[in-house]
């Protein structure tokens, strides 16, 4: 198992160029350039105007355009491709706890303009739908397996049968999991009541992953499935804990050509530590290369991470009377503090209150996006903190994250919110916004 106390240290150089001396039999005066301005990037401007009335300014890398692909929806989350290759996305309806949430077909792909002809809803009346994935079972005697829509809603993860070219699902749902659904108040920091689902083949299995949020900002749980990540079979036998201590891991996503396939996610740091900590994380979960043992803990609630090291959090587990915590803890003996030394390696962090939901890989046969990564980073909840509101670019050997979309903050004002993140083809994907119900459709020139 990889621990870690800090990531790269191209994490932590400034912006700037620094004198650095080596020794190696002499001293030899060498210049160290930053990451940040090695491959900082130019951003062209490119101006959408949306049917609801709005422009958003959106900044890209030169060689990349953008125009939207879908609007007119909600708050459009994150999408999956069918096995027939047609484009799901999950749609939430709004901020609250709602059952207008639905999962519609992006349908009618036109690769000239860049649109989708057609928006189909596949399922209505759902309880907080942010994510969905798909599997298709194994050929047995020759016969084609069957297909499953996994769902995720709150209080249940749901399956449906699917067949090339349904438009609708055929029969009811099996119910595989039941979840919590209530949580505190926002006196205590809300609670998450999204969750998120992956296939990952690792190990010799290819299992269903769910993420499940906390019930609060940070508190003891009461329910052992809060701030967890699960695995079951495709049937949702064998359900195992396997992860804790991701406060609210939204964006989870299985890269088969990194480490011989590996798992990775977001994760978003507490809201008590002021406007500029703790950091926002990024983790390779597992892989068939650098196994994790399972029941790994991530620090959550009394770790966080501070300029890309693990840090013991004694406002949470070794409250004093003087303290003047916001969100403050709820009633109750404090959670035991932690070994933070014990926390797997992280992968690289993003800027307190970011808040990382959706990400995608581009392997090398891309060409702009060879070997890289890109996060949407859907902004701080109160937007005088800055932070976040566009998508990131990195990879392995510079982990240092960079702006690639920019443009959906502008003077304090909030233009949009990206979310999830859909590869399409080479250096192509569809990005959603989900203020404003848009997809857009991002590709190298």
């Amino acid at each position: 198992m990889r621990f870690a106390s800090r990531i790269q240290l191209g994490r932590i150089w400034p912006t700037r160029i620094r004198l650095g001396w080596i020794k190696r039999g002499a001293l030899f005066c060498v210049f160290f350039l930053s990451v940040e301005s090695i491959s900082a990037q130019q951003l062209a401007a490119h101006p959408i105007h949306l049917t609801n009335g709005k422009t958003v300014v959106l900044k890209l890398p030169a060689n990349f355009t953008v125009g939207v692909a879908a609007q007119g929806l909600k708050r459009v989350r994150f999408m999956a491709k069918s096995p027939d290759n047609r484009i799901f996305a999950t749609d939430m309806h709004d901020l609250a706890d709602n059952t207008l949430g639905k999962v519609y077909i992006l349908d009618g792909w036109n690769a000239k303009t860049g649109t989708f002809a057609k928006i189909t809803a596949y399922l209505e009346h759902l309880r907080n739908p942010n994510n969905l994935a798909f599997y298709t079972e194994p050929e047995e005697d020759g016969k084609p397996g069957q297909s499953w829509l996994y769902l995720p809603l709150t209080d249940r993860l749901l399956r449906y049968k699917y067949s090339t070219g349904d438009n609708a699902p055929t029969g009811a749902p099996e119910v595989l999991a039941h979840y919590p659904d209530y949580g505190l108040n926002y006196k205590y920091g809300g609670w998450h009541l999204t969750r998120t689902v992956a296939f990952a083949t690792l190990h010799g299995k290819t299992q269903l992953y769910v993420s499940v949020g906390s019930s609060c900002n940070a508190c003891r749980e009461r329910e052992e499935v809060r701030a967890t990540l699960t695995v079951m079979d495709p049937d949702g036998s064998h359900q195992e804990i396997v992860a804790r201590g991701l406060r609210n891991a939204v964006g989870t996503e299985f890269i088969p050509s990194i480490d011989g396939g590996a798992l990775f996610a977001t994760n978003m740091g507490a809201d008590h530590l002021g406007n500029h900590a703790p950091e926002d994380t990024f983790f390779e979960l597992d892989s068939n290369a650098h196994p994790v043992p399972a029941g790994s803990n991530y620090g959550w609630p009394t770790c966080y991470f501070e300029g890309g090291q693990a840090h013991a959090d004694r406002l949470i587990s070794d409250p004093q009377a003087t303290d003047h915590v916001v969100p403050v803890p709820p009633a109750g003996p404090p959670p035991p503090q932690f070994d933070c030394t014990k926390i797997p390696a992280v992968y690289t962090t993003f800027a307190a209150h970011s808040s990382p939901l959706g990400l995608e890989y581009f392997d090398a046969s891309n060409q702009e996006l060879a070997d890289t990564f890109l996060v949407a980073l859907h902004g701080a909840s109160h937007a005088e903190i800055g932070t976040g509101y566009k998508v990131v670019r990195f990879n392995d050997k510079n982990r240092q994250p960079q702006d690639f979309v920019t443009g959906f903050l502008v003077n304090g004002k909030v233009k949009g919110r990206p979310c999830g993140i859909l590869r399409t083809g080479t250096d192509a994907f569809l990005l959603t916004d989900d203020q404003d119900g848009v997809v857009y459709y991002v590709h190298a020139r």
